[in-house]
């Protein structure tokens, strides 16, 4: 039977609407396959720790796999630079510093993505200060013995990953309370914190979350605690602003990232079920007991703070001539 124009118009509509609450559908079961969540440092650091913790449970709450793939390289631009590349659909997430990732515009000359335009935040997970530790053999049991020490006698700060977070905060507590160091850079905090364990380097400042446990053992001694108050799980230890540094506060801010463009919904569903799972009284208590605090933000809210981030930063990075290629 022959189809009359109307009738044609009619069937073109109707599998158009169809079209439609197919994509609707497609984007409203996301997600539909794993996700990959890029730790753009190696393992054993502060933003891999979290990772590993959080993977699992969130895993359970959007019923797929959610797989963390280790990218380290270039203070963890190259992570990032993949996730702020990938396909903005929810699938490629990025669990960073976002701190040291507020950082690399002002350090690096090349950098091959905009962190501020390239990537959307989703929520902060935690915050750990910076621990001043030293080698156990090193004469020194204050900021001022250190920094006394530093002017008889060549001393060595190991550096996570030059243009860090814990590099800058090295150079700020230098040039404030006027010590003399050397940086030796390395390529992640595990790296850095193992080689000032053996004695190959004499100092680090770096997160407490991946600090701490050699604080306890005895295998790092430590001399301040870069927050505005002292911790609970470390009260007697005293922080650099009462050691001289008026005001000195630095940390890592452990915070998920996506994509920029990634549809609102995947977002806020993400945010949801994080906050949800970082919250959960066993991750909270798990983390607490390793000296990070748990702290979530709205995607504004995280999008703000990276700018505070930036802005605060590049004036030390400024002031210390530091610029890497």
């Amino acid at each position: 039977m022959p189809i009359n124009r109307r009738e044609l118009i009619a069937a073109s509509l109707a599998i158009g609407a169809g079209a439609g609450t197919g994509v609707a559908s497609a984007q409203a079961a996301w997600p539909s396959k794993p996700i990959r969540l890029v730790v753009p440092y190696p393992p054993g650091g502060s933003s891999d720790i979290i990772a590993r913790a959080i993977s699992q449970p969130l895993s359970e709450a959007l019923k797929q796999s959610v797989i963390v793939d280790n990218k380290a390289g270039a203070n963890g631009n190259l992570g990032a630079d993949i996730v702020a590349k990938s396909a903005p659909d929810g699938y490629t997430l990025l669990l960073c510093d976002t701190g040291a990732l507020a950082i690399s515009p002002s350090v690096y000359t090349k950098l091959g993505f905009d962190p501020s335009k390239d990537l959307r935040g989703v929520t902060m997970l935690a915050y750990s200060p910076h621990l001043l530790v030293v080698h156990p053999s090193v004469a020194a049991n204050n900021l001022k013995e250190l920094v006394a020490l530093s002017h008889k006698t060549d001393l060595n700060f190991a550096v996570t990953a030059m243009g860090s977070a814990p590099h800058l905060a090295g150079v700020a507590v230098e040039r404030a309370s006027k010590a003399k160091w050397q940086y030796i850079p390395y390529k992640g905090g595990s790296q850095a914190v193992s080689d000032t364990i053996a004695g190959q380097t004499q100092i680090l400042m770096n997160g407490m979350l991946a600090t701490l446990p050699h604080v306890q053992s005895g295998k790092l001694k430590i001399l301040g605690v870069s927050k505005s108050t002292r911790m609970p799980l470390i009260g007697n230890v005293p922080t650099l602003a009462e050691q001289g540094l008026a005001n000195f506060e630095s940390g890592t801010w452990q915070g998920l990232l996506v994509a920029n463009g990634t549809p609102a919904a995947v977002i806020n569903r993400l945010n949801t079920e994080l906050i949800k799972i970082i919250r959960s009284p066993d991750i909270r208590a798990k983390l607490a007991g390793q000296g990070a605090e748990v702290v979530t933000m709205a995607p504004a809210q995280q999008d703000t703070f990276f700018v505070q981030e930036r802005s605060r930063w590049a004036k030390v990075v400024a002031d210390a001539n530091i610029k890497l290629d």
